[in-house]
């Protein structure tokens, strides 16, 4: 299976990325650095690529199932794979090998994030439960429960203090970090959350659903600030720009659409797949979006 890594600037591919045996579902670039590329697949391994030269620095072997989810940490010297095998795996970006394997979820672990010291990570698996586990000794420190559907995403803010979750229960739950407590639960959408993340202050949350509506609430009052209706079908992906000033959504109508996040109206819609769009992403600048689509096909918008 063939990965084309495209250069922004020109639109031109640059190289093409092949090894993976099967679908390629997970990719990571290790940011800020930029020169490494994280890829995990249905053929059950992570791998990891020189983002200049298109070469294959390892192969992280070891899951019993497809790899679903994965993240560099923020030093970009750990890998965390997620996998339908219910485990989550850390591996040594410099020598390949296997550093950990979390075990505790029951079921697929569908998400998860570092935090920005890069001395946590957070799992989010359909068992309905998140997880935080220390990084060092690849134990869980907290087993986050009251999620009554699937975990769909999880996520911890900037300054490490919270973390908020997305579910299939049609809810969105923020959780203290240190403590693994609930603070509140966000409700409102009528379908199930698709995804949900932080703006970079920490001040705000979005959250995407199957509804066909985004939402972003304030992360300190915990209030619904605006709605932001527009799409004909499910919204699978959400993110805010680097500045905050504009949310992307991602939808299975295959359009992506720019939100003003103040007044919530909608700025642009980013036309041109023939498919559903299940990906979309700013870039470290801001200043362009990325979006792939079942159409097989990535684009890239200035």
């Amino acid at each position: 299976i063939v990965a084309p890594f495209w250069d922004t600037a020109s639109g031109t591919e640059l190289h093409m990325l092949e090894g993976h045996r099967n679908v390629v579902y997970a990719i990571a670039f290790n940011n800020p650095y930029g020169d490494k590329i994280a890829t995990g697949s249905f053929d059950k391994t992570c791998k990891l690529w020189c983002a200049e030269t298109g070469k294959c620095f390892h192969t992280f072997r070891g899951h019993m199932a497809e790899i679903v989810c994965l993240a560099f940490n923020p030093q970009s010297t750990l890998v965390a794979t997620g996998s339908m095998d219910t485990t989550a795996k850390l591996w040594d970006v410099e020598s390949g090998e296997e550093v950990a394997t979390l075990t505790g979820h029951t079921a697929e672990v569908l998400s998860l994030c570092f935090n920005t010291v890069g001395n946590q990570l957070v799992t989010g698996s359909f068992d309905h439960t998140v997880a935080i586990w220390d990084v060092a000794s690849g134990r869980r420190v907290h087993t986050l429960t009251g999620h009554t559907g699937e975990i769909s995403n999880v996520q911890f803010n900037w300054d490490c203090s919270l973390i908020v979750t997305g579910s299939m229960d049609k809810t969105s739950k923020l959780w203290e970090a240190v403590s693994g407590k609930c603070v509140t639960t966000l409700v409102g959408h009528k379908e199930e959350v698709l995804d949900v993340c932080f703006d970079l202050s920490g001040q705000l949350i979005a959250t995407a659903s199957a509804d066909g509506t985004a939402r972003v609430f304030s992360a300190i009052t915990h209030q619904c600030l605006v709605t932001l209706e527009g799409h004909d079908g499910e919204i699978s992906k959400i993110c805010f720009s680097p500045q905050g000033s504009r949310v992307l959504t991602a939808s299975s109508d295959k359009t992506a659409r720019l939100w003003d996040v103040q007044s919530g109206v909608c700025v642009q819609v980013l036309e041109g797949h023939t498919d559903e769009i299940f990906s979309c992403v700013f870039n470290y600048e801001g200043d362009t979006i990325i979006t792939g689509s079942k159409d097989n096909t990535c684009r890239i918008w200035y």
